[in-house]
């Protein structure tokens, strides 16, 4: 038996939302190289022609569907007319999230509110109407991404712990109601990664010390070590891993 074959994603469909850059377009490209069709997400139009164009360059079978995970009618528009018209999506990645930092004695309702809209009620949108389509075929793989802060927090960073958290034990969740019609749902927790979003934080001396001093690695992660671990639950690989979240961060989360 060929052990490798297991982790093929050879005639499987990926939708990834939050993917025109950053760990989204990582994970996207992780999952091209194992052979999976891409479907592409993201609000901005132009930056998602921009970035399904450069992974077809690199030779994925790639489309892109731009639409807003945070509006339920949106959502379902764009679920319903990938299923329809491109195929059965066969692994979601729910990877688009945002964050605000500030003190939490004066931290803005409205920004929570916003928090938890673009990084809780999407990944359960999104995941809801995937989900209603592989029940009907029995399987399908769900990946969240999750966050070292969905087991910590930082100070200024509390609203979006929260929401992080609460995204792991909605992945759980999903796991317990969905296990028993053949779906996998599993959660993607990075560490301190460097992307388009954390370059300020690389780039600061002092903050990058400090991870650098915190993670027993001694370093930042780059996007592309993510992919092993991405391909692991989107393949045959994970067949009996349900409800899972995947630390990949050096080692930060374990260590005190």
């Amino acid at each position: 038996m060929d052990s490798l074959s297991q982790f093929s994603l050879s005639g499987k469909r990926a939708l990834i939302t939050g993917s025109s850059r950053g760990i989204g377009f990582g994970l996207a490209r992780a999952l091209a190289g194992a052979g999976a069709e891409i479907v592409l997400n993201s609000r901005d139009p132009e930056a998602l022609g921009k970035a399904a164009a450069e992974l077809g360059a690199e030779g994925a079978n790639v489309t892109a569907v731009a639409f807003d995970v945070t509006s339920q009618d949106s959502v379902n528009d764009a679920v319903e007319h990938i299923e329809t018209q491109q195929g059965p999506i066969d692994i979601l990645v729910n990877n688009a999230g945002i964050t605000h930092r500030g003190p939490l004695e004066d931290f803005p309702a409205d920004k929570f509110e916003h928090l938890l809209a673009g990084n809780v009620m999407s990944v359960f949108m999104v995941g809801q109407a995937v989900a209603r389509h592989m029940i009907t075929r029995r399987t399908g793989k769900i990946i969240n991404v999750c966050s070292l802060m969905s087991a910590l927090s930082r100070p200024t960073n509390a609203p979006y712990a929260a929401t992080k958290a609460a995204v792991a034990n909605l992945t759980r969740g999903m796991a317990t109601d969905w296990a028993q019609y053949g779906l996998n749902v599993n959660g993607l927790a990075p560490g301190y990664f460097k992307t388009e979003l954390t370059e300020p934080l690389v780039n600061n001396p002092e903050f990058s010390a400090w991870v650098e001093k915190r993670t027993p690695m001694r370093r930042w992660g780059e996007v592309n070590e993510l992919g092993g671990a991405t391909i692991f639950l989107a393949s045959d690989a994970s067949r009996f891993v349900n409800g899972h979240i995947l630390y990949v961060d050096g080692a930060l989360t374990v260590t005190i």
